[in-house]
C-alpha cells in the first residue's frame, strides 16, 4: 500500500474500533465505572498494571482488585488502615501477588499526599514531544519508599530499553481526547501528540505486515520507529492508530 492508501485504511480501522462497544471486551471498562477523576486514575492505573495475558482473566481480576477496595479505590488509597491490606492475601494475577498489591496502594497514597497525584508527576517530566522520560521518573518516585525487589518489575522503563505497553496504554486512557467515549481525556495538563503507541504482540505483528516498523523485538527502539511512523499520519493524535493495530491482530487475525 502506498502511504495515502494505508493512512486511509487505517484510518477507517480507527473508526471501527474507537467506538464503544470497544470498552465492552477491553481491560479499559474497569475505570469506566466510575466518574471521579482519581477514582478514573487509580482504576485504570492498576488496571493497565496487570493487562498481561488472557483479556478476560484481566478484567476478572481487576474487578476484584475495585472489590477489594470496597469499590471506592481513591477513598481506599488515601484512608485505609493498615490491617485492611490484609485482604489482598488471596490475590494473584500472574507474576502479580498480594505483596505488591499492597506496596501499589502504599505507593499511591504517597503520591497523593506527597507528589499532588498521578498527572502531575508525569506532566513535570514530560518532554515537548514524548511522555517516555515522565515514565522513567514516574517510577522513581513509585519506589521511593521501601518495597521488595520483585515489586520493580511490574512497572517498565522507557530509559532501560523497555517498549513499557501496560503504562503506555494507561497514558493513553487518561490524556487522549477521544470524541466517542472510549478514551477518558482527564488530564489536560498533557497532550494527545506527546503519547507513545501501547506496542505488544498484536500491535507489533501488525505494524510489520504494513510496513510501519521493521526491527523485530517489541522494546523502546522499535516504539520510537513506530512513533515516527505514526505521527507522519496524524502529528495531532498519533495513538489512535492503536485502535486500528489492536483490532486488526485480535479481533480480525490480520
Amino acid at each position: 500500500m502506498h502511504k495515502e492508501e494505508l493512512k486511509q485504511f487505517l484510518d477507517e480501522k480507527v473508526i471501527q474500533y474507537n467506538h464503544p462497544t470497544f470498552i465492552e471486551s477491553d481491560p479499559i471498562q474497569i475505570p469506566h465505572l466510575f466518574t471521579v477523576k482519581e477514582d478514573i486514575e487509580i482504576a485504570g492505573f492498576l488496571t493497565a498494571t496487570i493487562a498481561w495475558g488472557n483479556r478476560k482473566m484481566i478484567i476478572k481480576n481487576a474487578h476484584q482488585m475495585m472489590d477489594l477496595m470496597g469499590n471506592s479505590p481513591y477513598d481506599f488509597v488515601m484512608h485505609h488502615k493498615n490491617h485492611e491490606l490484609n485482604t489482598f492475601d488471596n490475590f494473584v494475577h500472574r507474576t502479580y501477588n498480594s505483596s505488591d498489591f499492597r506496596y501499589f496502594i502504599t505507593a499511591l497514597r504517597h503520591i497523593y499526599k506527597n507528589h499532588h497525584g498521578l498527572e502531575a508527576i508525569f506532566q513535570k517530566a514530560a518532554t515537548k514531544d514524548s511522555l517516555q522520560p515522565a515514565i522513567h521518573q514516574f517510577k522513581k518516585i513509585f519506589f521511593e519508599l521501601e518495597h521488595l525487589n520483585r515489586t520493580e518489575k511490574h512497572i517498565s522503563d522507557p530509559l532501560n530499553g523497555s517498549a513499557a505497553k501496560r503504562i503506555n496504554m494507561f497514558l493513553r486512557w487518561m490524556v487522549r481526547k477521544d470524541t466517542t467515549g472510549v478514551d477518558f481525556g482527564i488530564w489536560n495538563s498533557l497532550s494527545p501528540s506527546q503519547l507513545s503507541c501501547p506496542l505488544d504482540v498484536h500491535s507489533g505483528n501488525v505494524a510489520r505486515k504494513l510496513g510501519l516498523l521493521t526491527r523485530k523485538q517489541n522494546d523502546a527502539k522499535a516504539l520510537l520507529e513506530l512513533d515516527l511512523n505514526l505521527r507522519n499520519m496524524d502529528k495531532n493524535d498519533p495513538v489512535k492508530y492503536d485502535f486500528a493495530l489492536f483490532g486488526l491482530g485480535v479481533f480480525e487475525k490480520f
